[in-house]
């Protein structure tokens, strides 16, 4: 089986060399020192991961770099790790908005690198070929795995890799209650106790976006207070 391939897209080259040097053994790393130089090489090579920086100098940051990536037919299903300097929650936030799988913020340990993209490579295995179910429907959702897109009663949208596992993960469980730390476990493949309850939050949010007529009182995804998020069947909502 062939080696993953991952694209590290950052301006400092030192950080790079050291990502590559930690990475090359178990996967094709590919590096571009600035946005448009990345989405160049991601279009050629159609990596299985982008590590994104946030702050890049060009005219292109890593936000607009991610969202031209999440426009591109042919990318729009490559997860995302955005890295960054930056902690606060609203660069997570505005990160978690343009598509990203997950956030890891500068510095970092590279074992924790290594843990992160094992996780979300392990939730984005390719497709079967034999496979010919291509359309889950439930509680009032449909969800197509070839477009990545969900049709509610508001019409049809695209989500990213990450909203696609977490909504799959509700419409194969529904009824079924669950905390946020059984998510980063199941979801992200955190092991427990790691990961930040605010990683699910943001994405419930986002996928809400998407899915809710009101996404502020969710007729779908609720929230149980303490206890965590579930997806209600059609009766009862």
């Amino acid at each position: 089986m062939p080696q993953p391939k991952i694209l590290i897209i950052d301006d400092e080259t030192l950080l790079s060399n050291a990502i590559t040097r930690a990475l090359r053994d178990d996967y094709q790393v590919t590096t571009a020192n600035s946005g448009i130089a990345g989405l160049k090489k991601a279009r050629e090579i159609k990596p299985d991961l982008v590590i994104l920086d946030v702050l890049m100098p060009g005219g292109m940051d890593g936000f607009a770099t991610g969202r031209e990536l999440k426009n591109d037919s042919r990318l729009k299903s490559t997860p995302i790790l955005y890295l960054s300097g930056l902690s606060d929650i609203e660069t997570k936030i505005t990160g978690f908005e343009v598509g990203a799988d997950d956030f890891l913020s500068k510095p970092f340990d590279v074992r924790e690198l290594r843990l992160r993209i094992k996780a979300i490579l392990r939730r984005h295995p390719p497709r079967s070929k034999e496979s010919s179910a291509t359309l889950l429907k439930q509680s009032g959702l449909t969800l197509n795995y070839e477009t990545f897109q969900v049709t509610t009663q508001i019409g049809v949208c695209r989500l990213t890799p990450i909203e696609f596992d977490l909504l799959h993960y509700f419409m194969t469980h529904p009824r079924q209650i669950f905390a946020s730390e059984r998510l980063l476990q199941d979801i992200w493949d955190y092991p427990p106790g790691t990961g930040s309850p605010d990683l699910v939050r943001m994405h419930i949010k986002n996928l809400r976006q998407k899915i809710e007529p009101d996404p502020k009182n969710p007729t779908y995804l609720k929230t149980i207070p303490r206890r965590g998020y579930v997806l209600l069947l059609n009766t009862e909502q």
